[in-house]
């Protein structure tokens, strides 16, 4: 904290009583000051001047969240919704302190009509490329802040290793070292140097810690993770980002091992106060203190509930829909249970945030700046350069693609014609589906094919519906007809327990779509639009090509054709591996015993495509690996080097993926680990040394003892299809 904004806390801070201490630690939804009721407000939205009064003065709340009626506004709207509660806030509260308005901006300011939509963060992972994700923060925190909002909830740091879990495609997928490097360029991208500027807002890392792993692979249900575990590999994407300056974190709803995190003081204040010395603000997700009493059980009240987040660490309790937590904090303070002092820790830090972001200067958007770039052509430049780099050829035959425009081509399958499958959920709305109406005049991927090659050469049949089979036999009669079969397929839109499943196989009207399109004997490409990795294997193997498209935003469509047809060569790459069966969800670490052919059993790692695959249209050529030393102490660099030439026939983009396996260590280790990675781009025929220095430390793991050691032994560093040895002797 600087030394002007400390003085300006502590001064405002030392007016405080403590119902405004406690106001400014409550976080509502915006429907507590609309007519009408929570999850229920009329339509068209209005203000209810008793509702405003009675949060915002006599209750003094410090941050709203959230839509009315869970739609998006246009930029006007916002404009009013953000300035009135400010006006009322600032003008007429005692002591004038603004509001801190926060929102989940995803994937772009995707709650503002006309704002440009990225690709999910997964897909964004698929790019291998942070530069691109530096990008989309900063045109997500230009739009956003053109709205007003000076908070988004995002990046998701969580690491996902269960792919049945509703949440993948938030993240950046399994692997921590690729998630803390896209994320930490997504902060800087939102915040950059100075986050009151008016093209900048405030960050929120989502959920600490350990989210992404719940046993069931149901959303919010309970995780069993081993500390060594939890620190090696939930902890790095998240230091990464706080590293990056990012000012805020969202608590993990879920309860790890048995304890809540919401009521876990080790994981909140230990751990992240103490150890890791995040000083920014902590906030709860939704409604999760009142959980620990309702659905978590180990409160025995909702007072109770209060107490053990407070005591545990939380700063703001996203309530979000009553004002109990101030009744319940207030009388706990009252009665000397939780004291004052406790609040201002949590008080200091919401308000240093609102000066940082400039709030009391600039409660609305900064006078005369300027704007014009939202929605612009350049950001929606930017939003296709995302996806085409995101989408990822996973498989293709006798190199079916790309498609000559001169053939016919049947497309078929629901997702053809579905906006809510570009787009995911955190779209408009919570769930995505308003998609259908305010991204109408966006290009699906029937219409972009059409648009590609004329509406003469395509054909369509739905085939069916997300889970209901369609008029199969006029689908099977229109694909005699042409020369090839585009088949898209996968998931709606959704989120968080909205989009739980008790299986990862895809609904059988689409398994039954597919299997008579391959039984017509034309060739068929695959075009998976899917926030997770479905099961494909019942027919994977007989389609000639798939592509992989995520949520690519409602600009991918385009992108996918240009791919098709060969306008843009694919260069993304699987941020998780792609499981071959339901119930073998191995992730690409995994350890050596998985990997063992035991007594004649299958062998248990055999995805359907591994972590970091994905075909180009041209080839790539690594040669002459050479390691500048052989033996490496720990406080060394490793240096090597190695040739990359693109032999193929067209320029390309390649990820190279640099892995290192510890051959021995004392908890067993995995069989390779991802170290480093870099986007590079050739043209044909064009040769590049690419050299890489690593430190050494990269390649620590933690112990028995919840200790981060680096060990004696051997090792094997794997670059494409090169591999070398070295070894670390400590000194």
């Amino acid at each position: 904290m600087s030394i002007e904004i400390n003085t300006l806390v502590n001064t405002l801070l030392e007016k405080m009583t403590i119902e405004e201490k406690v106001g400014q630690m409550t976080q509502v939804t915006l429907d507590m000051v609309l007519k009408g009721s929570v999850y229920e407000p009329e339509r068209p939205f209005a203000f209810d001047e008793e509702k405003l009064v009675d949060v915002l003065l006599r209750n003094h709340v410090g941050s709203i969240l959230n839509v009315p009626t869970s739609e998006a506004l246009t930029r006007q709207q916002w404009h009013y919704v953000v300035a009135t509660i400010q006006e009322k806030a600032m003008k007429e509260s005692r002591l004038g302190i603004p509001i801190l308005y926060g929102i989940d901006s995803i994937h772009g300011a995707s709650y503002t009509q006309g704002a440009t939509f990225f690709p999910h963060q997964i897909g964004l992972a698929a790019t291998w490329n942070p530069a691109i994700a530096k990008t989309q923060g900063a045109i997500t925190a230009y739009e956003t802040r053109a709205s007003s909002i000076p908070w988004v909830f995002a990046p998701v740091q969580d690491i996902a290793r269960i792919p049945s879990w509703s949440r993948i495609y938030e993240t950046f997928g399994e692997d921590p070292y690729l998630s803390g490097e896209m994320g930490k360029a997504m902060v800087s991208g939102f915040e950059g140097d100075d986050i009151s500027s008016f093209d900048k807002v405030a960050s929120c890392l989502k959920h600490f810690l350990g989210y992404g792993l719940p046993l069931s692979g149901k959303d919010r249900t309970p995780i069993w993770i081993p500390e060594h575990f939890l620190r090696e590999y939930f902890l790095p994407s998240f230091q990464a980002a706080m590293d990056a300056g990012a000012k805020t974190i969202m608590i993990n709803s879920g309860e790890i091992n048995g304890v809540p995190v919401h009521a876990n003081k080790e994981i909140l204040t230990t751990l992240l106060r103490d150890e890791l010395g995040f000083e920014g603000l902590a906030v709860t997700d939704w409604e999760d203190i009142k959980y620990l009493h309702t659905r978590h059980r180990v409160a025995a009240t909702h007072k109770d509930a209060v107490r053990m987040a407070i005591e545990a660490g939380v700063d703001m309790s996203m309530v979000p829909d009553d004002l109990s937590f101030c009744e319940h904090l207030i009388e706990l303070v009252n009665e000397g249970t939780i004291s004052e002092e406790r609040l201002d820790v949590s008080v200091r830090r919401i308000l240093k945030l609102k000066y940082e972001l400039g709030l009391f200067e600039n409660p609305v958007i900064k006078e005369g700046a300027n704007y014009d770039k939202f929605g612009s052509a350049e950001f929606l430049e930017k939003a296709k350069l995302a996806a085409s780099e995101s989408i990822t050829l996973l498989k293709n035959e006798e190199d079916l693609l790309p498609l000559a425009k001169d053939k016919k081509v049947l497309v078929t399958g629901w997702a053809a014609e579905s906006m809510p499958s570009l787009n995911g959920g955190w779209s408009y709305d919570w769930q995505g589906a308003t998609s259908v109406e305010f991204a109408k005049d966006k290009t699906n991927l029937l219409q972009a094919i059409e648009n590609e090659v004329g509406k003469s050469n395509v054909i369509f049949s739905e085939g069916c519906k997300y889970d209901e089979v369609g008029n199969l036999e006029d689908t099977i009669e229109k694909a005699a007809t042409v020369d090839h079969i585009i088949l898209c397929l996968g998931e709606n839109s959704y989120t968080e327990f909205m989009g739980n499943v008790n299986d990862l196989d895809l609904p059988e009207a689409q398994v039954e779509l597919a299997q008579a399109m391959i039984k017509t004997g034309k060739s068929v490409t695959l075009v998976l639009l899917e926030g997770r990795p479905r099961i494909i294997s019942e027919f994977a193997d007989k389609v000639g090509s798939i592509l992989l498209g995520y949520y690519p935003g409602q600009e991918g469509a385009s992108v996918i054709s240009d791919i098709i047809f060969g306008k843009t060569n694919p260069s993304g790459k699987l941020p998780y591996t792609y499981p071959r069966y339901s119930n073998a969800l191995m992730t690409y670490d995994h350890k050596h015993a998985e990997a063992v052919e035991l007594q004649g059993s299958e062998i248990p790692f055999n995805p359907q495509f591994e972590f970091g695959h994905g075909l180009s249209y041209t080839n790539f050529e690594y040669g002459s690996l050479l390691l500048e030393k052989t033996v490496l102490t720990e406080k060394e660099y490793l240096r090597f080097s190695f040739s990359l030439k693109n032999t193929g026939s067209r320029t390309g983009k390649e990820v190279v993926q640099i892995y290192i396996g510890d051959d021995y260590a004392s908890i067993t280790p995995s069989v390779k680990r991802l170290r480093a990675f870099r986007k590079i781009e050739l043209k044909v025929g064009e040769e590049q040394q690419v050299d890489f220095v690593i430190p050494m430390k990269r390649l620590a793991f933690v112990n028995a003892q919840n200790e981060w050691v680096l060990e004696e032994g051997t090792f094997k560093l794997m670059v494409g299809n090169l591999t070398a040895e070295f070894e670390l002797k400590n000194d």
